[in-house]
Order: C-alpha cells, then structure tokens, then sequence
C-alpha cells in the first residue's frame, strides 16, 4: 500500500467518523464577507451559542466576526467585532481567531495577528502568526485590546515560525493552551504541531513547554479540546495539513486523546472527518471548532464547495458524532 501524502507524512490509519449536517453559514455579499469565512470557533453564554470566525470584506482585510444561534444550526451574522491594527503594530494585517476564555465575569480573547504585507484582496492571513490579547465584559464586546504579550516565537525552537492561539483548559490552579506551533525547517519546509503554553494569570506572561505535544512530523494546527465526563477522557481535535501535487492544504480533521491531560500519546490519534466523507468540500475541511449538545458533539469545520483547495470563498459545515465517543481498536 502506498504512501497517502507525497512526502511521506505521517498518517492515521484508525477512524472515529461524524456524520455530515452540511453548511450551516455561507459567505455573503463583498460588503459583509464576500471573500470567504473560515475558521470557526464556537461557546455559549447564557443560552445562546456564539461564533466566532474569520472573514474578509470588499475593502478591509481579515478580521474576527460573531454570529449567534439558539440551535447550532441557524446562525445570524452581527459582523466586525475585531479591528486591524495601525501600520507597523503586530496585527496590522489580520486580527483572526479569537479563541474565548470566561473567568470571574471577565471575557479573555487570544487572537492571532500578523503583520505581513499582501494587497487586499490577496491578504490571507499567512507567516509570521502571533497571539495576541483583548478583553471585554461580555462574548458581544465591545473587545478592548490589551498591551500584552502572552508569548511570542522563539529561534532555534520548534515554534520559531509560529506561536498563535489554541483552546484554553483550567487544570488546577494553571491555565493550559494548546497553541499552534511552526518552524521551517533546513529545507524550506513548514512543519507544523502543537505546543502547550502555561500561565496562572490570563493577563500575564504564559511560559512555553521545552518540547511540543506531537512531533512536528504530524503537520496540525489548530485546536479545540472537550472533555467527556462519562468516560473521564481528554479529546483534542486539530486540523491536519495534507500536500498533494500541487499544494498543501488543510484536508481533514484528526482527534488524539488522553486519560492525563498533561500527558498524550501520538498514537492515540483517529481521523474524523475529510473530503470523502463530505457532500460539498471534497477537498478542503479546515479547522475544527466542537460544542456539546446532549448526547451529540458538533463538530464545525470550514470547507470549499467542490474539489478546489481555494483559501477564499469558504463556507462553514456541521457534522455530528455521537457520544460516548466510540474508540477505535488499535488491533
């Protein structure tokens, strides 16, 4: 049997299939978001599920906008909720992703920001990616950017290309995030993980863990972690990257999981969802954002219609697994 990938990447060979909705928010008119929307990232407040996700609109680059439901399938559009920066600040050509953590009444945001230069409309968000902070006193903001550095690339490291936002987990008295990490490598390769960032205080300084969660061989980025109270087990799904011979592109969603949240094993690890398992993104299923609905999980992702590998003019799907998730026999 053949490689699947071109160069070898690694691959998941164990299956924990969901089972397509379809797409529940399509892009609109070039005013609102005519370029696309992606990257999905959904929670609830006080009964009504919000959604934050990326777009681009006929003037402005890619920003952080809301939706909210009642339901987790019809969503309203409320628009820009997130502002670039000025020219020269670290999100001066994207602010996106913004990753939501609620304590003592307070809204943290970890977003990414990147300060690279393309002419709109070109300007996908690429390399250098960072985290950067905001605060509100409620998910509909208004959202105050904070001068704060959580954490930042470091050289020599393998999130030397890359430190931007992840899912937020208490653990005790310490926050963890599982962030998106990147290096490229001697070859002009990208490699991409992900790593865990520690702190005690959302407003402070996060320290960075020595090593990643997987092997940078695993090419993901992105995550969104649940946990699954009937079987006390950890579950972190994160958007793989695939290459074929034309590109790289984001072309499924994986899930590894765990007993220790401080402690994973990369070979707990299932596929969940890709193109073939998809009506209408047959190529393309990009960064998964899950939220519990009684004994369901759902499970949003973004995707293209057809067999593109477009970065524009992406929609957002649905799919549902059931729980208690099912795990695979490794035999």
């Amino acid at each position: 049997m053949g490689k699947k990938y071109s160069d070898g990447r690694p691959e998941t060979h164990l299956t924990i299939p969901a089972e397509e909705y379809g797409i529940v928010l399509r892009h609109g008119s070039a005013e609102l978001d005519g370029y696309g929307i992606r990257e999905p990232l959904v929670f609830e407040c006080d009964g009504t599920y919000l959604m934050h996700y990326d777009a681009s609109d006929e003037k402005t680059g890619w920003r952080n906008y809301l939706a909210t439901s009642k339901d987790l399938i019809h969503w309203d559009k409320k628009g820009v909720i997130l502002d670039l920066g000025a020219a020269g600040e670290d999100d001066s050509s994207c602010a996106v992703y913004g990753v939501t953590y609620l304590e003592d009444g307070v809204w943290h945001m970890f977003y990414i920001g990147s300060d690279y230069h393309r002419e709109h409309p070109y300007d996908i968000p690429d390399f250098p990616y960072v985290t950067m902070k905001a605060k509100s006193d409620s998910p509909y903001g208004p959202w105050i950017k904070q001068d704060i550095i959580p954490f930042r690339m470091k050289e020599n490291t393998y999130y030397s290309t890359t430190a931007s936002s992840g899912a937020i987990v208490k653990d005790g008295d310490e926050y963890l995030q599982f962030f998106s990490a990147s290096v490229l490598d001697s070859d002009n390769i990208t490699k991409r993980t992900l790593g865990v960032a520690r702190t005690k205080d959302l407003d402070g300084e996060w320290a960075i863990d020595p090593e990643p969660l997987f092997p940078l061989e695993e090419q993901i980025e992105n995550s969104t972690v649940f946990y699954e109270e009937e079987t006390e087990t950890w579950f972190l799904f994160t958007n793989h990257v695939g290459i074929n011979e034309i590109k790289e592109y984001t072309d499924a969603i994986w899930v590894y999981w765990t007993k220790d949240i401080q402690n994973w094993d990369v070979n707990n690890k299932a596929l969940v969802f890709d193109g073939s398992m998809s009506t209408w993104s047959k190529s393309v299923i990009g960064a998964p954002s899950v939220f519990r609905q009684g004994n369901k999980l759902a499970l949003y992702y973004d995707g293209v219609e057809g067999a593109g590998f477009d970065h524009f003019h992406r929609h957002i799907g649905l799919a549902w697994i059931n729980l208690p998730i099912q795990l695979p026999d490794k035999q």
